[in-house]
């Protein structure tokens, strides 16, 4: 149970941290993180810091599959933590 907090709390400051430097980039005019990228982030546990960084950065807040997408992840990822906490 100790891993899963650890490897969720590195996972989303990751994840946070790569949305806010996307954002940073787009404003910039510089070379992109990719979507996919931002969205295998999110996937992979950082769904709570993606959900995060679309919100402290206004960044992929306009696009379906981040509007849309991250949330339902994130749901999922409670769930999941929910099922394995109470287990």
């Amino acid at each position: 149970m100790r891993i899963l907090m650890w490897y969720l709390i590195i996972i989303n400051v990751v994840t946070w941290v790569t949305y806010g430097l996307d954002k940073w980039k787009a404003k910039a005019g510089k070379w992109r993180i990719p979507e996919r990228t931002l969205l295998l982030l999110a996937l992979i546990g950082g769904s709570a810091g993606a959900l995060a960084g679309m919100m402290v950065f206004r960044h992929k807040t306009r696009k379906a599959k981040f509007f849309i997408g991250v949330p339902v992840m994130f749901v999922v990822h409670c769930a999941i933590v929910a099922a394995a906490v109470l287990r």
